[in-house]
């Protein structure tokens, strides 16, 4: 006789177990395609958090040598008001540790030879007036940063005899100098070892958490293992927030340990438009490669000076000529973050000696007016901030593609409409449909202008033209 009730159950249990099946694979397909787009999510490359006071910072090279007759960190300390009312936010100090005197370069020798890595140069003062000149830079809402040289030290600096295997062999078991340079007057480390790895994480630390500084400059970044850089990053930033600069030009040493790295390729191309050896594709190449290669929120340090340039190649003057004050503008209103050499804003009209005091003669000069002006345009105006607090750059195309260039930066609030004429004459140019159009404030002169697609622009020789968002 048929069981109606035992077929029911069973047919129910079948139901119900084909109903958690399907469930089951319903959720397994989801767990699966919830993987696949985690997998696929974009992750951002940089993975430090730059300090808060960097977004708007502009930098200040000083080279304590030359910075002042007395050449010592009191008398540096009495110009920081200047530097602040400049628009200076971040002071570089060049090393300030002891100097080899074994191969010395000079009588007073170089001061990326560096003899203790915990001591102070006695020519420029001594522990209690650095820290003095620290304190004062911070009492004025301002940061320093230290320049540091792990690769190489000075012959007689005394980790030689303490730690000879920390020190780098050539092919005949003997310490050298960095290879294929001249740098005579120094000897390579060798970063293989851990024990000079904890050795310069630890004096490093000892600057930020002893004497005051806020991070570091670190002279040829790229010669030292990025590993190194990364976990002395780490160590740096549970002490407190530091801002660290990278004297290298290399998209990885972003993703992990620096804010900012040198943009060398934007100084050698102006520098080569400057002198009539290419025209603005070169300055439209280096934009593309910026914007397809480097993190946005990777800041590039852009310059027209540093020491290396001014002693070694030339004055301001000297390397772009008519194109300075276009050279100067374009490096504040464009992205990265403007450096000035120390003197640069005084007109400075000579190569500083580098191994000598050369000190540098002070006095007003239009391009310390110029700085002043762009400097708190930068401030001022979120769109040109550093990194990914300010505005991309959008190409404006004119009819002078090879000697005009032309761009915006604009966010929701604000932003600039920049053109500059890179050749020695008069163009009138006209711009393509682009972000332009609208209502602007010329930034020189005040007065108000309109863009729109009948608009042209008559520039003079080497001259540049900046105007501002308008509502």
């Amino acid at each position: 006789m048929l069981n109606h009730k035992a077929v029911f159950l069973k047919n129910t249990n079948w139901l119900v177990m084909a109903g958690l099946t399907l469930l089951l694979c319903l959720a397994a397909q989801t767990g699966r395609s919830d993987d696949v787009d985690r997998n696929y999510e974009p992750s951002p490359y940089v993975k430090i958090t730059h300090p808060e006071w960097s977004r708007d910072a502009v930098i200040y090279q000083l080279n304590t040598r030359q910075f002042t007759p007395e050449g010592t960190f009191t008398a540096a300390a009495r110009q920081l008001p200047r530097l602040k009312e400049l628009g200076i936010n971040i002071v570089w100090l060049m090393p300030i540790q002891p100097i080899g005197e074994k191969n010395r370069k000079g009588s007073l020798g170089s001061p990326y030879s560096v003899r203790d890595y915990l001591d102070v140069n006695p020519e420029f003062g001594d522990i209690d007036s650095l820290k003095q000149f620290i304190g004062e830079a911070h009492r004025l809402g301002m940061y320093v940063i230290l320049d540091w040289v792990a690769n190489h030290t000075a012959w007689d600096n005394p980790l030689i005899e303490q730690h000879p295997e920390w020190y780098s062999r050539n092919w005949k078991g003997e310490m050298h100098s960095p290879t294929w340079t001249d740098w005579s007057d120094t000897v390579t480390l060798d970063f293989n070892q851990p024990g000079l790895r904890k050795y310069m994480t630890d004096a490093m630390k000892y600057w930020v958490e002893e004497i005051g500084f806020d991070g570091f400059r670190c002279d040829i970044a790229g010669f030292v293992p990025l590993d190194f850089w990364e976990n002395l990053r780490r160590e740096l930033d549970a002490i407190r927030p530091v801002f660290m600069l990278a004297e290298w030009d290399e998209r990885d040493l972003h993703a992990r340990s620096f804010d900012m790295t040198y943009s060398w390729d934007f100084y050698d191309n102006l520098h080569k438009i400057a002198k009539g050896e290419a025209d603005v594709g070169a300055l439209n190449g280096h934009y593309f490669r910026m914007y397809n290669t480097w993190p946005r929120d990777g800041m590039r340090m852009v310059f027209v000076s540093t020491h290396d340039k001014n002693t070694w190649e030339g004055t301001q003057f000297e390397m772009f000529g008519d194109a300075l004050e276009n050279a100067i503008v374009l490096s504040v209103v464009a992205e990265g973050m403007p450096l000035v050499y120390n003197g640069q804003e005084a007109g400075n009209p000579k190569r500083l000696a580098f191994f000598e005091k050369d000190s540098i003669e002070w006095r007003d000069h239009p391009v310390g007016e110029l700085y002043k002006k762009l400097f708190a345009l930068k401030k001022s105006n979120p769109a040109l901030w550093n990194g990914a607090w300010g505005a991309e750059m959008i190409p404006v195309f004119n009819s002078a593609p090879q000697q005009v260039f032309s761009f915006v930066r604009m966010n929701q609030q604000d932003g600039v409409f920049a053109v500059f004429n890179f050749s020695a004459e008069t163009r009138s140019v006209r711009f393509q449909d682009g972000p332009h159009h609208g209502e602007w404030r010329d930034f020189s002169s005040g007065d108000a202008v309109s863009f729109n697609e009948s608009s042209s622009l008559e520039m003079a020789p080497w001259s540049w033209r900046v105007f501002l968002k308008r509502e």
